[in-house]
Protein backbone atom coordinates (compact mmCIF):
# COMPACT_ATOMS: atom_id res chain seq x y z
CA UNK A 1 0.00 0.00 0.00
CA UNK A 2 2.97 2.95 0.74
CA UNK A 3 4.72 1.66 -2.27
CA UNK A 4 1.37 2.45 -4.06
CA UNK A 5 1.30 5.88 -2.55
CA UNK A 6 4.62 6.75 -3.19
CA UNK A 7 3.69 5.84 -6.93
CA UNK A 8 1.43 8.70 -7.55
CA UNK A 9 4.11 11.14 -5.91
CA UNK A 10 6.11 10.26 -9.08
CA UNK A 11 6.14 13.52 -12.20
CA UNK A 12 5.73 11.44 -15.59
CA UNK A 13 7.61 13.15 -17.93
CA UNK A 14 6.24 13.64 -21.15
CA UNK A 15 7.22 12.51 -24.50
CA UNK A 16 9.47 15.10 -26.85
CA UNK A 17 7.31 16.34 -29.39
CA UNK A 18 7.93 17.44 -32.97
CA UNK A 19 8.05 21.03 -32.32
CA UNK A 20 10.35 21.17 -29.75
CA UNK A 21 12.88 19.06 -31.90
CA UNK A 22 12.60 22.26 -34.45
CA UNK A 23 13.10 25.11 -32.05
CA UNK A 24 16.59 23.15 -30.94
CA UNK A 25 17.56 23.43 -34.37
CA UNK A 26 16.02 27.29 -34.93
CA UNK A 27 18.54 28.06 -32.01
CA UNK A 28 21.39 26.52 -33.17
CA UNK A 29 21.18 28.36 -36.61
CA UNK A 30 20.92 31.38 -35.11
CA UNK A 31 23.68 31.01 -33.11
CA UNK A 32 25.65 30.15 -36.00
CA UNK A 33 24.74 33.33 -37.43
CA UNK A 34 25.54 35.45 -34.85
CA UNK A 35 28.84 34.05 -34.57
CA UNK A 36 29.88 34.62 -38.01
CA UNK A 37 28.81 38.03 -37.61
CA UNK A 38 30.62 38.80 -35.15
CA UNK A 39 33.73 37.21 -36.98
CA UNK A 40 33.08 38.99 -39.92
CA UNK A 41 32.90 42.12 -37.87
CA UNK A 42 35.94 42.03 -36.10
CA UNK A 43 37.98 40.86 -39.01
CA UNK A 44 36.31 42.84 -41.69
CA UNK A 45 38.88 43.95 -44.53
CA UNK A 46 39.88 47.97 -44.73
CA UNK A 47 37.44 49.88 -47.54
CA UNK A 48 38.79 49.69 -51.14
CA UNK A 49 38.76 53.00 -53.63
CA UNK A 50 38.50 52.19 -57.33
CA UNK A 51 41.44 53.38 -59.24
CA UNK A 52 42.21 53.59 -62.56
CA UNK A 53 45.29 52.94 -63.79
CA UNK A 54 47.74 52.59 -67.08
CA UNK A 55 51.13 50.39 -67.63
CA UNK A 56 54.67 52.44 -67.68
CA UNK A 57 55.89 51.98 -71.19
CA UNK A 58 59.59 51.59 -71.59
CA UNK A 59 61.12 53.36 -74.55
CA UNK A 60 64.79 53.75 -76.23
CA UNK A 61 67.26 56.36 -76.60
CA UNK A 62 66.14 56.80 -79.51
CA UNK A 63 62.39 56.92 -78.76
CA UNK A 64 63.05 59.48 -75.57
CA UNK A 65 64.83 61.76 -78.72
CA UNK A 66 61.39 61.98 -80.24
CA UNK A 67 59.93 65.47 -80.95
CA UNK A 68 57.47 64.31 -83.04
CA UNK A 69 55.35 61.07 -84.34
CA UNK A 70 53.17 61.23 -87.45
CA UNK A 71 52.04 58.59 -89.93
CA UNK A 72 52.20 59.00 -93.71
CA UNK A 73 52.04 56.37 -97.07
CA UNK A 74 55.15 55.52 -98.96
CA UNK A 75 54.85 57.58 -102.60
CA UNK A 76 56.55 57.63 -106.15
CA UNK A 77 57.86 60.37 -107.00
CA UNK A 78 57.70 59.42 -110.37
CA UNK A 79 55.53 57.51 -112.24
CA UNK A 80 52.97 57.68 -115.13
CA UNK A 81 50.41 55.78 -116.51
CA UNK A 82 51.33 55.32 -120.16
CA UNK A 83 48.92 56.10 -123.31
CA UNK A 84 48.38 56.71 -126.79
CA UNK A 85 49.07 60.15 -128.29
CA UNK A 86 45.88 59.44 -130.68
CA UNK A 87 42.55 57.32 -130.70
CA UNK A 88 43.93 54.02 -131.83
CA UNK A 89 43.28 49.99 -132.03
CA UNK A 90 45.56 47.75 -129.79
CA UNK A 91 47.22 45.07 -131.40
CA UNK A 92 49.85 44.07 -129.23
CA UNK A 93 50.70 44.63 -125.26
CA UNK A 94 53.86 43.39 -124.41
CA UNK A 95 54.02 43.96 -120.00
CA UNK A 96 52.93 42.39 -117.15
CA UNK A 97 52.68 43.66 -113.41
CA UNK A 98 55.87 43.54 -111.62
CA UNK A 99 57.91 43.79 -115.13
CA UNK A 100 61.14 45.64 -115.23
CA UNK A 101 61.53 48.38 -118.29
CA UNK A 102 63.96 50.45 -119.38
CA UNK A 103 63.70 53.76 -120.94
CA UNK A 104 62.03 53.55 -124.50
CA UNK A 105 61.23 50.04 -124.22
CA UNK A 106 58.19 49.23 -126.00
CA UNK A 107 55.00 48.32 -124.14
CA UNK A 108 52.33 47.94 -127.12
CA UNK A 109 51.67 48.85 -130.50
CA UNK A 110 48.86 50.14 -132.06
CA UNK A 111 47.04 49.22 -135.29
CA UNK A 112 49.05 51.23 -138.59
CA UNK A 113 47.49 49.62 -141.41
CA UNK A 114 45.73 53.52 -142.28
CA UNK A 115 48.87 55.26 -141.37
CA UNK A 116 51.06 53.18 -143.75
CA UNK A 117 48.98 53.55 -146.46
CA UNK A 118 48.73 56.94 -145.85
CA UNK A 119 52.68 56.80 -146.00
CA UNK A 120 52.95 55.09 -149.10
CA UNK A 121 50.88 58.05 -150.47
CA UNK A 122 53.32 60.83 -149.57
CA UNK A 123 56.11 58.82 -150.60
CA UNK A 124 54.31 58.51 -154.38
CA UNK A 125 54.02 62.24 -153.93
CA UNK A 126 57.40 62.80 -152.80
CA UNK A 127 58.93 61.02 -156.19
CA UNK A 128 56.55 62.74 -157.97
CA UNK A 129 57.21 65.87 -157.08
CA UNK A 130 61.10 65.15 -157.14
CA UNK A 131 60.31 64.22 -161.01
CA UNK A 132 58.54 67.58 -161.78
CA UNK A 133 61.20 69.99 -160.24
CA UNK A 134 64.39 67.64 -162.49
CA UNK A 135 62.05 68.66 -165.17
CA UNK A 136 61.59 72.31 -164.31
CA UNK A 137 65.24 72.07 -163.67
CA UNK A 138 65.69 70.74 -167.73
CA UNK A 139 63.79 73.45 -169.01
CA UNK A 140 65.50 76.10 -167.09
CA UNK A 141 69.05 75.07 -168.60
CA UNK A 142 67.41 75.09 -171.47
CA UNK A 143 65.83 78.67 -171.71
CA UNK A 144 69.47 79.65 -170.33
CA UNK A 145 70.90 78.52 -172.71
CA UNK A 146 68.67 80.02 -175.33
CA UNK A 147 68.67 83.14 -173.58
CA UNK A 148 72.79 83.23 -174.10
CA UNK A 149 72.84 82.70 -177.82
CA UNK A 150 69.94 85.05 -178.27
CA UNK A 151 72.63 87.74 -176.18
CA UNK A 152 75.20 87.03 -178.52
CA UNK A 153 72.96 87.11 -181.92
CA UNK A 154 71.65 90.67 -180.84
CA UNK A 155 74.51 91.85 -179.95
CA UNK A 156 75.85 90.94 -183.60
CA UNK A 157 72.57 92.45 -184.85
CA UNK A 158 71.64 88.92 -185.78
CA UNK A 159 68.17 88.99 -183.68
CA UNK A 160 65.54 91.49 -182.43
CA UNK A 161 64.74 93.23 -179.25
CA UNK A 162 61.30 90.99 -179.29
CA UNK A 163 63.38 87.75 -179.55
CA UNK A 164 65.56 88.75 -176.59
CA UNK A 165 62.95 89.39 -174.53
CA UNK A 166 60.96 86.49 -175.44
CA UNK A 167 64.26 84.33 -173.96
CA UNK A 168 64.41 86.82 -170.91
CA UNK A 169 60.95 86.03 -169.93
CA UNK A 170 61.21 81.97 -170.43
CA UNK A 171 64.06 81.50 -168.38
CA UNK A 172 62.14 83.50 -165.09
CA UNK A 173 59.34 81.60 -166.08
CA UNK A 174 61.01 78.48 -165.94
CA UNK A 175 63.12 79.67 -162.97
CA UNK A 176 60.58 80.59 -160.68
CA UNK A 177 58.26 76.98 -161.91
CA UNK A 178 61.37 75.38 -160.36
CA UNK A 179 61.76 77.37 -157.30
CA UNK A 180 58.05 75.89 -156.75
CA UNK A 181 58.73 72.77 -157.88
CA UNK A 182 61.44 73.14 -154.75
CA UNK A 183 58.99 74.12 -152.48
CA UNK A 184 56.37 71.12 -153.64
CA UNK A 185 58.99 68.63 -152.72
CA UNK A 186 59.79 70.48 -149.32
CA UNK A 187 56.40 70.10 -148.86
CA UNK A 188 56.13 66.81 -149.40
CA UNK A 189 59.10 65.34 -147.54
CA UNK A 190 57.32 67.30 -144.58
CA UNK A 191 54.39 65.57 -145.18
CA UNK A 192 56.26 62.09 -145.67
CA UNK A 193 57.65 63.05 -142.00
CA UNK A 194 54.34 63.56 -140.27
CA UNK A 195 53.38 60.12 -141.50
CA UNK A 196 56.77 58.36 -140.32
CA UNK A 197 55.97 60.22 -137.00
CA UNK A 198 52.60 58.79 -136.95
CA UNK A 199 53.70 55.56 -137.70
CA UNK A 200 56.35 55.65 -134.27
CA UNK A 201 53.64 56.91 -132.02
CA UNK A 202 51.89 53.65 -133.08
CA UNK A 203 54.65 52.27 -130.91
CA UNK A 204 54.30 52.88 -127.24
CA UNK A 205 57.37 53.44 -125.25
CA UNK A 206 58.52 53.30 -121.48
CA UNK A 207 58.97 57.25 -120.87
CA UNK A 208 61.92 56.26 -118.23
CA UNK A 209 62.98 53.39 -116.29
CA UNK A 210 60.78 51.25 -113.61
CA UNK A 211 58.83 48.68 -112.69
CA UNK A 212 55.22 48.07 -114.50
CA UNK A 213 52.74 48.33 -111.30
CA UNK A 214 49.61 47.79 -113.54
CA UNK A 215 48.51 46.56 -117.12
CA UNK A 216 45.10 48.45 -118.02
CA UNK A 217 44.67 46.80 -121.52
CA UNK A 218 44.47 44.14 -123.81
CA UNK A 219 44.72 43.48 -127.18
CA UNK A 220 41.50 44.41 -129.41
CA UNK A 221 40.51 47.47 -127.23
CA UNK A 222 40.23 50.92 -128.14
CA UNK A 223 42.90 53.71 -126.52
CA UNK A 224 42.57 57.42 -126.20
CA UNK A 225 44.56 59.91 -124.60
CA UNK A 226 41.47 62.04 -123.72
CA UNK A 227 38.92 59.09 -123.35
CA UNK A 228 36.79 59.40 -126.28
CA UNK A 229 34.54 56.57 -126.39
CA UNK A 230 33.20 56.70 -123.27
CA UNK A 231 34.05 53.73 -120.95
CA UNK A 232 34.94 51.36 -123.31
CA UNK A 233 38.01 52.89 -124.34
CA UNK A 234 40.91 52.65 -122.52
CA UNK A 235 42.83 55.97 -121.21
CA UNK A 236 45.82 53.82 -120.90
CA UNK A 237 48.47 51.22 -121.48
CA UNK A 238 49.48 50.92 -117.81
CA UNK A 239 51.16 52.35 -114.99
CA UNK A 240 55.09 52.31 -114.42
CA UNK A 241 56.87 53.30 -110.89
CA UNK A 242 60.34 54.51 -110.90
CA UNK A 243 61.86 52.62 -107.73
CA UNK A 244 64.64 55.16 -107.67
CA UNK A 245 61.70 58.12 -107.11
CA UNK A 246 60.23 56.33 -103.81
CA UNK A 247 59.73 58.83 -100.65
CA UNK A 248 57.27 59.48 -97.80
CA UNK A 249 54.55 61.58 -98.01
CA UNK A 250 53.18 63.23 -94.57
CA UNK A 251 50.13 65.27 -93.33
CA UNK A 252 51.77 67.21 -90.07
CA UNK A 253 49.70 68.89 -88.31
CA UNK A 254 50.13 72.37 -88.48
CA UNK A 255 50.08 73.18 -84.49
CA UNK A 256 53.09 70.86 -84.60
CA UNK A 257 55.01 72.08 -88.11
CA UNK A 258 57.34 74.26 -85.77
CA UNK A 259 59.16 71.12 -84.89
CA UNK A 260 60.04 69.86 -88.43
CA UNK A 261 62.79 71.13 -90.30
CA UNK A 262 64.38 70.48 -93.46
CA UNK A 263 67.34 67.97 -93.10
CA UNK A 264 66.11 67.07 -89.83
CA UNK A 265 66.96 63.11 -89.10
CA UNK A 266 63.68 60.98 -88.93
CA UNK A 267 63.44 57.43 -87.73
CA UNK A 268 60.55 55.58 -90.46
CA UNK A 269 58.68 52.21 -89.55
CA UNK A 270 56.76 50.34 -92.17
CA UNK A 271 53.71 49.01 -91.27
CA UNK A 272 54.55 45.71 -93.14
CA UNK A 273 57.85 45.80 -90.74
CA UNK A 274 57.25 46.67 -87.53
CA UNK A 275 60.50 46.09 -86.40
CA UNK A 276 62.47 47.44 -89.06
CA UNK A 277 63.88 51.07 -88.47
CA UNK A 278 64.82 53.21 -91.76
CA UNK A 279 66.68 55.94 -91.20
CA UNK A 280 65.51 59.32 -93.43
CA UNK A 281 65.33 63.12 -93.84
CA UNK A 282 62.92 65.69 -94.53
CA UNK A 283 63.56 66.56 -98.07
CA UNK A 284 61.30 69.71 -98.36
CA UNK A 285 58.14 71.39 -96.06
CA UNK A 286 55.76 71.88 -98.81
CA UNK A 287 54.87 76.00 -98.57
CA UNK A 288 51.38 76.14 -98.48
CA UNK A 289 48.61 74.66 -95.48
CA UNK A 290 45.79 72.80 -96.38
CA UNK A 291 42.80 74.72 -94.85
CA UNK A 292 40.04 72.16 -94.89
CA UNK A 293 42.53 69.70 -92.51
CA UNK A 294 44.77 72.20 -91.19
CA UNK A 295 47.71 70.33 -92.13
CA UNK A 296 50.77 71.04 -94.06
CA UNK A 297 52.34 68.36 -96.49
CA UNK A 298 56.35 67.27 -95.65
CA UNK A 299 58.73 65.08 -98.05
CA UNK A 300 60.67 62.72 -96.48
CA UNK A 301 63.25 60.79 -97.85
CA UNK A 302 65.16 57.58 -97.46
CA UNK A 303 68.62 56.79 -96.64
CA UNK A 304 68.79 54.01 -98.64
CA UNK A 305 66.32 52.46 -100.44
CA UNK A 306 65.16 48.84 -100.23
CA UNK A 307 63.75 46.52 -102.33
CA UNK A 308 60.95 45.80 -99.72
CA UNK A 309 59.65 49.15 -99.84
CA UNK A 310 56.75 49.40 -102.43
CA UNK A 311 54.34 52.56 -103.13
CA UNK A 312 51.50 53.18 -101.28
CA UNK A 313 52.26 51.37 -98.41
CA UNK A 314 51.58 52.80 -94.50
CA UNK A 315 54.74 54.19 -92.33
CA UNK A 316 55.09 56.19 -89.28
CA UNK A 317 57.54 58.48 -88.68
CA UNK A 318 59.29 59.88 -85.49
CA UNK A 319 60.98 63.04 -86.21
CA UNK A 320 64.26 62.88 -83.98
CA UNK A 321 65.31 66.44 -81.90
CA UNK A 322 68.60 68.36 -83.51
CA UNK A 323 70.78 67.57 -80.30
CA UNK A 324 71.87 63.96 -79.74
CA UNK A 325 70.65 62.42 -76.37
CA UNK A 326 72.75 61.90 -73.59
CA UNK A 327 73.84 58.19 -72.03
CA UNK A 328 71.02 56.73 -70.08
CA UNK A 329 67.99 59.90 -70.83
CA UNK A 330 66.02 57.33 -72.08
CA UNK A 331 63.44 56.01 -69.79
CA UNK A 332 59.84 55.12 -69.73
CA UNK A 333 56.68 56.98 -70.63
CA UNK A 334 53.41 57.48 -68.40
CA UNK A 335 50.71 59.88 -68.86
CA UNK A 336 50.71 63.30 -67.87
CA UNK A 337 47.84 62.35 -65.26
CA UNK A 338 50.16 60.45 -63.44
CA UNK A 339 52.66 63.10 -62.33
CA UNK A 340 51.61 64.71 -59.34
CA UNK A 341 54.04 67.27 -57.11
CA UNK A 342 54.67 68.16 -53.74
CA UNK A 343 56.75 70.57 -52.30
CA UNK A 344 59.15 70.70 -56.18
CA UNK A 345 59.17 66.99 -55.82
CA UNK A 346 57.51 64.77 -58.18
CA UNK A 347 55.48 61.31 -57.44
CA UNK A 348 53.82 58.66 -59.16
CA UNK A 349 51.68 55.98 -57.09
CA UNK A 350 51.55 52.78 -58.02
CA UNK A 351 49.44 49.58 -57.51
CA UNK A 352 50.98 46.58 -55.91
CA UNK A 353 48.52 44.13 -54.88
CA UNK A 354 46.30 46.19 -54.78
CA UNK A 355 47.82 48.50 -52.44
CA UNK A 356 48.92 52.37 -53.57
CA UNK A 357 52.64 52.97 -52.72
CA UNK A 358 53.99 56.52 -53.47
CA UNK A 359 57.15 56.53 -55.63
CA UNK A 360 59.23 59.80 -55.93
CA UNK A 361 60.44 59.86 -59.88
CA UNK A 362 62.87 62.24 -62.32
CA UNK A 363 61.25 63.68 -65.57
CA UNK A 364 62.86 64.59 -68.60
CA UNK A 365 60.29 66.79 -70.24
CA UNK A 366 57.38 65.75 -72.11
CA UNK A 367 56.45 63.75 -75.38
CA UNK A 368 52.94 64.87 -76.81
CA UNK A 369 50.44 63.68 -73.83
CA UNK A 370 53.04 61.47 -72.35
CA UNK A 371 55.79 62.13 -69.79
CA UNK A 372 59.00 60.55 -69.97
CA UNK A 373 60.10 59.04 -66.84
CA UNK A 374 63.94 58.95 -66.32
CA UNK A 375 64.22 57.26 -62.50
CA UNK A 376 61.83 55.79 -60.03
CA UNK A 377 59.84 53.72 -61.72
CA UNK A 378 60.01 50.87 -64.82
CA UNK A 379 58.50 49.47 -67.57
CA UNK A 380 55.43 47.26 -66.81
CA UNK A 381 54.86 48.93 -63.83
CA UNK A 382 50.58 50.02 -63.07
CA UNK A 383 50.60 53.57 -62.30
CA UNK A 384 47.53 55.54 -61.15
CA UNK A 385 45.97 58.26 -63.06
CA UNK A 386 43.95 61.40 -62.28
CA UNK A 387 44.77 60.37 -58.69
CA UNK A 388 41.71 61.14 -55.79
CA UNK A 389 42.26 63.35 -53.51
CA UNK A 390 43.25 62.20 -50.38
CA UNK A 391 44.83 58.92 -51.66
CA UNK A 392 47.63 57.84 -49.06
CA UNK A 393 50.16 55.37 -49.54
CA UNK A 394 49.49 52.09 -48.14
CA UNK A 395 45.68 52.43 -49.42
CA UNK A 396 44.16 49.42 -50.88
CA UNK A 397 42.01 50.09 -53.92
CA UNK A 398 40.79 48.41 -56.59
CA UNK A 399 41.58 49.15 -60.62
CA UNK A 400 38.39 50.01 -62.47
CA UNK A 401 40.60 48.82 -65.81
CA UNK A 402 40.95 45.27 -64.99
Amino acid sequence: METSKLDQLKIEREPETESGSRRWVILLITAMVLAGAGSWWFLKPEPTVEVRTVVAREVSTQAANTVLNASGYVTARRQATVSSKFTGKIMEVMIEEGMQVEKDQVLARLDDVNIRTSYALAEAQLRSSETSRKETEALLTEARAIFRRTQNLLEKKLASEAEMDRARAGSASLAAQLEHKQAGVHVAEKQLDVYRQQLEDTIIRAPFAGVVVAKNAQPGEMISPNSAGGGFTRTGIGTIVDMDSLEIEIDVNEAYINRVKAGQKIVATLDAYPDWSIPCHVIAIIPTADRQRATVEVRVGFEELDARILPDMGVKVAFQASVAPSPGRAGVLVPKSAISENKNKKYVLLVINNVVERRAVATAGQRGKDVLVTSGISGGDRVVINAPSGLANGARVKEKNR
